[in-house]
């Protein structure tokens, strides 16, 4: 797809003047972009208010240093990130992710798909995101905390339980959220709901864990609906083994399908009997240990080097639920030769603009991220409310709640897509019809 609007694309340039050399952040507002040109044609409005000039534009870049010091006693830098995007809807609510790759382009590109992804759950949340090039891996728990709190020290500054709500995203799982709202609690005397993905004994709210993974496969499930199909019997492949993968595999799994590979940053195993979730979940979440460690266990297993190489295994569907640009348009040609139906983003912006491009193409039920993965920040904001009220619910009712809110999802992208034009095609349609609530709130506060 080529931009046709002279607006729109006026918009895009802006952007990359402002933005040069920030690709995640330039694709990621490119694609939806391109979606949004039937929108502003139908609704003239919204560009005489210049709601796309201000939606591409974060309210607010905060960024910080970072020093902590490890257990030798040696000093180390980093730098910290913050990206209020937009507050039309609520909150600023977005993960923190802790990776070398972290940059502010990542970090922009993050914040930028949280808006339309929150305004997808129907739940009142802006979008935001933050983190830093902090790698967690192989950090004692004292550096680790040690780094929470240096982060912390300045990031609360910023944030609120009515301003913005940081949650978690790679890198930074229950441990960190934990040193995190410590922190938090010391330095402002407060205990509420301002951080997300906390532990259960101080305020956490159940299914969280699960939620991403969960929340991929009921949106999934909803594509096969539409296609008079389902995950029962199905084989599927999920790139990834860390939390959205585990509990992707365990839902897809309970729902009657077959998960035959999955994979971590150095390669991936096959399993033609099924990866064993068990051996998976204590391998990855207990001992920490790499996905190759499998294959000792498991003598109907292969391990591969080359962790992209797994799209060459034969699926009937398929879970990208690692990482952006993982699935590229060589790896989305093998797939549709090899018979896939469907596949729903578990991770944010899995697969490039021209794999999308080659499944949409070909009739492959594509569930993009902002729609596929959203069902995290959706617990998140169900915990948001849980603080809130000082509750705490079942197990089996954030579950009922989480559920209900991907399949509104996928009617909600459904109906748009086929309103402008491109029935089928979720990624227009979870683009306009995120966007059209955040842009009904942005005209209505007025020019702000």
């Amino acid at each position: 797809m080529a931009i046709k609007s002279t607006y729109i694309q006026s918009v895009y340039d802006t952007v990359k003047k402002r933005n040069p050399g920030q690709l995640e952040f330039l694709q990621a507002a490119m694609e939806v972009l391109e979606s949004l040109e039937p929108v502003i044609e139908k609704n003239p409005e919204l560009r005489d208010a210049g709601i796309l000039d201000r939606i591409v534009e974060p309210e607010r870049q905060i960024i910080f240093r970072v020093p902590w010091m490890d257990d030798k006693g040696k000093v180390h830098v980093n730098r910290g990130f913050r990206i209020q995007f937009n507050s039309a809807l609520g909150p600023y609510k977005g993960g923190l992710r802790f990776h070398p790759s972290v940059n502010i382009s990542i970090i922009k590109f993050l914040g930028f798909e949280q808006i339309f992804k929150n305004s997808l759950t129907g739940l009142m949340m802006g979008g935001g995101k933050g983190g830093s090039d902090f790698d967690p891996k192989g950090k004692s728990d004292a550096e680790v905390m040690r780094f929470c709190q240096s982060f912390m020290s300045e990031l609360f500054r910023h944030i609120g339980a009515d301003t913005d709500v940081p949650a978690g995203d790679i890198g930074v799982g229950g441990r960190e959220i934990g040193y995190m709202f410590g922190q938090w609690k010391k330095l402002t005397r407060l205990f509420n709901g301002v951080l997300t993905g906390k532990g259960l004994d101080f305020g956490g709210s159940l299914v969280r864990t699960e939620a991403t993974g969960y929340g991929c496969v009921y949106f999934c499930n909803e594509m096969l609906k539409a296609r008079k199909s389902s995950f029962d019997g199905k084989t599927v492949v999920i790139s990834g083994s860390g939390n959205v993968a585990i509990y992707a595999h365990e839902k897809a799994t309970q729902l009657g399908a077959k998960v035959v590979a999955m994979s971590d940053s150095n390669g991936y195993i096959y399993d033609k009997d099924g990866v064993n979730l068990q051996t998976i979940k204590r391998l990855k979440e207990v001992e920490r240990k790499r996905i190759k460690e499998y294959v000792n266990e498991h003598k109907s297993a292969e391990y591969h080097e080359g962790c992209f190489d797994i799209w060459n295994v034969k699926c009937d569907i398929a879970l990208p639920s690692a990482t952006q640009n993982e699935l590229d348009k060589k790896a989305a040609e093998v797939l549709v030769k090899n018979g896939c139906i469907a596949v729903a983003e578990g991770a944010n912006m899995p697969c490039t603009p021209e794999a999308a491009e080659i499944f949409i193409k070909n009739k492959v039920s594509f569930g993009p991220g902002k729609a596929a993965n959203a069902g995290g920040v959706a617990t998140s904001g169900l915990e948001m409310s849980q603080n809130s009220q000082r509750l705490a619910w079942s197990f089996e009712e954030v579950d009922k709640k989480l559920h209900q809110i991907m399949v509104n999802i996928h009617t909600a992208a459904s109906q748009a897509a086929e309103e402008y034009g491109t029935p089928g095609n979720l990624v227009n349609g979870a683009n306009i019809a995120g966007f059209m609530k955040v842009a009904r709130a942005m005209l209505a506060h007025g020019l702000i």
